[in-house]
């Protein structure tokens, strides 16, 4: 049976046609912003961009103080900016999700976790799934998880298919993020392979990093990535979504992450239900950019 499954997974990637040479993918983004860029740079983007944020505290001081401190300004925005949609979720660890159950007012903005052992995914698969199922427990609407890269690394893909299926099982119809850690895997060929086989798992979004070890996210990567969303889109009438994080700051990075979205993906992804940004000051960055003020409201 493993052999059977583990061939199953390899003829899922062979079976791709997601271009996986380095160079035609990076002269591929080059092609999409030269030609694109330009015109998504408009104040109407920027707040579609605002309502795709994850607005993230990860710190290894966060406390539930500082997070309930944090939740306020996404409430306090609702308040004092009505016209406006807010962001999309507010993303913490897993241990804080009750705090920020507890604290937002806001009806339309999620509440996101990482979990099961973020950022490095070690640990008994028993661990993640109570770590997970906890935070669901106490109101997490969506869960970020890291892909495990060590199977990856040695191509053990039935174990790494089973292990967010069985963290996807616990979690009912709540959202499952997969983290595959771009800038680790590097490569355009690993970042497929991760992109598919995160899916045919069970992963409702795919995302590009966690920020907090190796390399961010680029926009190769998100190339790669949405241009295997559409692949298995079109062969399962599946829906994917796409998150990049990590290194994301300025209205400029995240009008480029657009850009990518919308001409590989179309139209249809153009909303916080199938694109997201997991961001800490960029939320200010396209409040400041649309609004023309030094305001920071988040």
């Amino acid at each position: 049976m493993e052999n059977k499954d583990q061939n199953r997974y390899q003829a899922v990637l062979n079976d791709s046609k997601v271009n996986i040479d380095d160079a035609a993918v990076q002269a591929a983004v080059e092609k999409i912003l030269d030609e694109h860029y330009a015109e998504n740079c408009t104040p109407e983007i920027y707040q579609f961009l605002l309502n795709c944020v994850d607005l993230t505290t990860l710190g290894t001081d966060d406390s539930e103080r500082s997070v309930a401190q944090f939740v306020q300004h996404v409430n306090d925005f609702d308040e004092h900016y009505p016209q406006y949609k807010n962001v999309a979720a507010i993303c913490v660890y897993s241990n804080f999700a009750a705090v920020v159950r507890g604290t937002l007012e806001v009806t339309d903005v999620n509440i996101a976790v990482c979990s099961a052992c973020f950022p490095s995914s070690q640990a008994h698969i028993e661990t993640k799934i109570a770590e997970t199922a906890l935070a669901i427990e106490d109101g997490a609407d969506e869960v970020d998880i890291v892909l495990n890269v060590g199977y990856m690394r040695d191509e053990a893909y039935e174990e790494l298919c089973d292990e967010i299926s069985e963290i996807k099982n616990c979690m009912g119809d709540h959202h499952l993020k997969v983290i595959l850690e771009t800038g680790l895997l590097k490569t355009a060929e690993k970042i497929r392979n991760a992109s598919l086989l995160s899916m045919y798992a069970g992963a409702d979004f795919i995302k590009t990093s966690t920020g907090k070890v190796y390399s961010g996210a680029t926009l190769e990567a998100a190339y790669v990535m949405c241009q295997c969303i559409k692949e298995y889109h079109e062969k399962t009438g599946n829906v994917v979504g796409f998150k990049a994080s990590g290194g994301i700051r300025t209205t400029a990075d995240a009008v480029k992450y657009y850009t990518i979205v919308k001409e590989v993906l179309g139209e249809e992804w153009l909303t916080n239900e199938r694109f997201r940004i997991g961001a800490s000051s960029l939320a200010n960055a396209l409040f400041q950019s649309f609004t023309e003020t030094d305001a920071k409201p988040f």
